[in-house]
């Protein structure tokens, strides 16, 4: 039987001091346990992903330096093999570095494959960067057991519907015993299934079992959510890790199965996964503990409006960081609402967070007396809701720079798509929680997490009030917007389109179709995509959001601000 230790792992992009010591760490852990094998994700040791680093001379150095002390820690544990991802330079033409895999044992490098197949869609770049690999299998044996090896997306590509290259018929050829596939492969709604779906269907294809290991953490906008799992034509699904945190385990290979190390068989995995809901909660908080550390922050701060998104960014924050990291700050103005104070402060309670109360009736005051004088014409109108929210960002921004604490931005996707937030107000901010979820799921994550918390985190009056900025007397959401179980079902259709899971898909076009159906609807819709069109240049100057969806806002959706759209 053959060991394989798993190591699922949280590396830091450019920490190669501290990438390198997990590494070897979990490689003595795996030489305790009497693995033969050691499997680390996809450029493990600079981490994923570097970005223009790589176009950093001492970043290459640093790589090469640490790879030099994987080398000689492999020493201590002779008969291991250990697999890790890393970036080889390239010498011919084409870009100057390979997205490598290598397997190390002993000091030395045994084999060395490099990604054929580089994304350069959605959240990907590699391209930029990366020259493919050959076009030939790269094999390894070990107790005599063949491996195959690849990288990512070179898995991706079985059908031969996105690149002329399929790797694993080159590695089919080859005949390996098992295939190994380290990974960097960020999560979103439905990417756990469409994984499962896509390496079981190739496993079966050509009869060859597989192991698939991925990295977990947050970096920037990105969340990887591990889930590493083993496939074969006989099991299926025959094991999965842990999902959102670090994980380790041994698995037994033999007879194209994987066992326990005894021989015994594993426990099936749970195919049903997360509720969509409990998966968007979990990939929230991860992505903000990892974004806060990586970054140095140990506090966060955030303006409560007593409305759903901020209560929602102050529950998440709060189990994320803990009630002693989560500020919060109420800023009443003349149109704001008695709820706007109460239930903050009814919320905060419920919470234990620490609430601040810094009203700005008279700084508005002050601003439209300054701006008649020098412009002899009233504040009114959209100039002066744009203040108020402008004042609020200035405040919330005051506290971060001295009390050096991350403001969190508290803007959902469905009003980031139209538009209807302020520039330089409430789309202050180093980070947003919520910036991926429409309106629809901002509410249902908020009954969620009241749920999972068997009372009543976020007030009921909270989730059921009408939704307003409060920057003008009476005003509500739907003076400006459709109802947002409508807006969202056409943003969905035009924002992210077939990337939606079939089902919302279907019930977006349908909802499209009903409203095209009528001019009264096709007005509408037009309108909506003439909003969102309009401003782009909002979003490209927003905080980044954590991601949820297979197309979120920043570099999962790259468009042009001047160019001529049509609806």
């Amino acid at each position: 039987m053959l060991n394989i230790a798993l190591a699922q792992l949280n590396y830091t992009v450019g920490d190669f001091t501290g990438n390198a010591a997990a590494i070897i760490r979990t490689m003595q852990n795996a030489a305790e346990k009497n693995a033969d094998v050691a499997v680390f994700s996809e450029l493990c040791l600079c981490g994923y992903y570097p970005g223009d680093l790589l176009e950093d001379s001492s970043f290459l150095d640093r790589a090469d330096a640490a790879l030099q002390t994987i080398l000689q820690a492999s020493r201590e544990w002779p008969a291991l093999v250990t697999v890790i991802g890393t970036v080889r330079k390239h010498d011919w033409q084409g870009k100057p570095l390979h997205n490598a895999l290598l397997a190390i044992r002993d000091g030395e490098i045994v084999a060395e494959y490099y990604k054929q197949l580089l994304p350069t869609y959605g959240i990907f770049d590699e391209r930029r960067h990366f020259e493919p690999g050959a076009e030939v299998a790269c094999t390894l044996t070990v107790k005599g057991c063949k491996l195959g090896f690849m990288v990512c997306e070179d898995g991706w590509n079985d059908e031969g519907h996105d690149y002329s290259v399929n790797p694993f018929s080159a590695l089919s050829a080859a005949s390996p015993d098992l295939i190994i596939s380290i990974n960097a492969s960020p999560s979103d709604i439905g990417k756990r299934q469409q994984r499962h779906a896509m390496f079981s269907k190739a496993s079966a294809h050509h009869q060859l079992p597989l192991l698939y290991v991925n990295q977990v953490g947050g970096q920037d906008q990105l969340v990887f959510d591990g889930a590493s799992f083993a496939v074969s034509p006989a099991q299926g699904i025959a094991y999965e890790a842990a999902r959102f945190t670090e994980d380790f385990q041994v698995l037994g290979f033999e007879d194209g199965q994987f066992l326990q190390t005894n021989g015994a068989a594993l426990p099936a995995p749970d195919s049903a996964g997360l509720s969509v809901p409990e998966f968007t909660r979990r990939q929230i908080i991860l992505g903000l503990q990892d974004y806060a550390r990586r970054c140095g922050f140990r506090q966060v701060v955030l303006g409560s409006s007593g409305g759903i998104d901020s209560a929602l960014t102050i529950a998440l924050a709060v189990e994320a960081l803990g009630a002693e990291n989560v500020i919060a700050i109420t800023m009443p103005s003349a149109y704001s609402s008695t709820g706007s104070v109460s239930d903050s402060v009814k919320l905060c309670d419920n919470l234990q967070v620490k609430l601040l109360t810094h009203p700005i009736l008279d700084l508005v005051r002050q601003y439209a007396h300054g701006f008649e004088a020098a412009f002899s014409a009233p504040l009114k109108g959209l100039t002066q809701e744009n203040l108020q929210a402008r004042i609020r960002g200035t405040i919330l921004m005051e506290y971060s720079n001295a009390f050096g604490a991350l403001l969190l931005t508290t803007g959902n996707k469905s009003e980031i798509s139209v538009g209807y937030c302020t520039l330089y107000g409430d789309t202050n901010g180093g980070l947003g929680l919520i910036g991926d979820l429409y309106k629809t799921e901002v509410y249902a994550l908020s009954q969620h997490v009241n749920q999972q918390a068997g009372r009543e985190i976020i007030p009921q009056d909270v989730l059921s009030k009408p939704p307003s900025a409060e920057l003008a007397p009476d005003q509500l959401d739907t003076d400006s917007l459709p109802p947002y179980d409508e807006l969202d079902e056409m943003l969905k259709w035009h924002i992210e389109g077939k990337r939606l899971p079939a089902q919302e898909f279907a019930r977006a076009s349908a909802f499209v179709e009903q409203l095209r159906a009528t001019e009264a609807g096709t007005k509408t819709l037009s309108r909506i995509l003439g909003m969102v069109a309009r401003n782009e240049y909002k979003r490209r100057q927003a905080p980044p959001i954590i991601r949820v969806r297979a197309r979120a806002f920043g570099n999962g959706r790259q468009m042009p601000i001047a160019a001529h759209y049509s609806n």
